[in-house]
């Protein structure tokens, strides 16, 4: 299991999307993964969507269009 927190926060919107493409959903596709971030233009691919405001959690949900 690998908990991420917000590792695409400090790169710019193609270094973020090459590193989740590439190894957040490539090289560790096999490999339970929580993924902490504000960047919500990656929400459509994953498979349950936790919100948290003021530390408690607000919503639980999946990524519907």
């Amino acid at each position: 299991m690998y908990l991420l927190d917000d590792p695409l926060a400090a790169v710019d919107v193609h270094v973020a999307r090459h590193l989740y493409s590439e190894c957040i959903v490539g090289l560790l596709r096999h490999t339970t993964r929580i993924l902490v971030t504000h960047h919500v233009h990656f929400l459509h691919s994953s498979d349950f969507i936790i919100v948290v405001e003021g530390g408690q959690i607000r919503q639980i949900g999946q990524y519907i269009i």
